[in-house]
């Protein structure tokens, strides 16, 4: 064999070990934190998922499917430096969690100057709430239901004035989050959040993809292709999101 043939046969090994690399490298970001890149797509973008319980401050049981705060909060200050990302879309399947983490993620999310867009499938309850009106646009589908109920607390409760007060304030900044990054109006998210005639033994109310959309809550009612063919619109009609500075015009 001579040399030339056998540099290429060591190059094109080298190439499929690099390819072997990156699929498994993608294949263990899918399997540790349920996020994926695409990259042969029309635009590049970041798939992150909310699914199970978001996991706060203290661990849930193994047996819990979780979304560990830890991880996406991280991950979203990586989508939002990386140029090479365009976009991120958010799928939401959430019985809820931790109300302080939830409310972190969603903020961070909602303060990102990349194109975003949610989509509800199956369930986005509780904290999942704020999470699914986070994103610049949302989509939920018709078979999805939300839940919208009170702030629960677990552990001990003290029964005085002051944890009344700290539940009232945690449940307004949940609302003014809500009713800020969605079309539903404080007055009636409250109705809704308030409802006793629809839960067993609960306060709250359920509602469908269709319904959530009627309320204002959810911008638009449709699956997956819809979500994706929105962000690549929000994508194309995006600015910049932090250019270089001209050193021309500061001098």
């Amino acid at each position: 064999m001579s040399e030339a043939n056998q540099n290429n046969d060591n190059n094109e090994e080298q190439s499929c070990n690099s390819e072997d690399k990156d699929r498994l490298d993608r294949e263990e970001l899918i399997e540790r934190t349920g996020e994926v890149v695409s990259r042969n797509s029309k635009h590049l973008i970041h798939c992150l998922t909310i699914i199970g319980q978001v996991e706060g401050h203290y661990l849930l049981p193994p047996q819990n499917k979780t979304t560990k705060y830890e991880h996406i909060m991280p991950a979203l200050v990586a989508v939002e430096q990386d140029r090479s990302v365009e976009g991120l879309v958010i799928i939401l399947n959430t019985v809820g969690g931790d109300v302080e983490a939830g409310l972190a993620i969603a903020e961070l999310i909602a303060g990102m100057k990349t194109p975003t867009v949610s989509i509800v499938v199956g369930g986005g309850h509780s904290i999942g709430v704020p999470l699914a009106v986070s994103a610049k646009r949302s989509f939920i589908v018709p078979s999805a239901t939300m839940t919208i109920h009170p702030v629960r607390m677990s552990g001990t409760v003290l029964g005085v004035p002051q944890t009344l007060s700290y539940f009232d304030k945690m449940q307004e900044r949940i609302s003014r989050f809500v009713c800020k990054n969605s079309n539903i109006s404080p007055e009636r998210f409250k109705q809704l959040m308030m409802n006793t005639g629809e839960l067993t033994m609960d306060m709250g109310t359920v509602i469908d993809g269709e319904t959530a959309v009627n309320e204002g809550l959810i911008d638009r009612l449709g699956g997956l292709s819809d979500a994706i063919e929105e962000l690549y619109r929000l994508i194309e009609s995006a600015e910049p999101r932090y250019p270089d500075d001209d050193t021309e015009e500061t001098k």
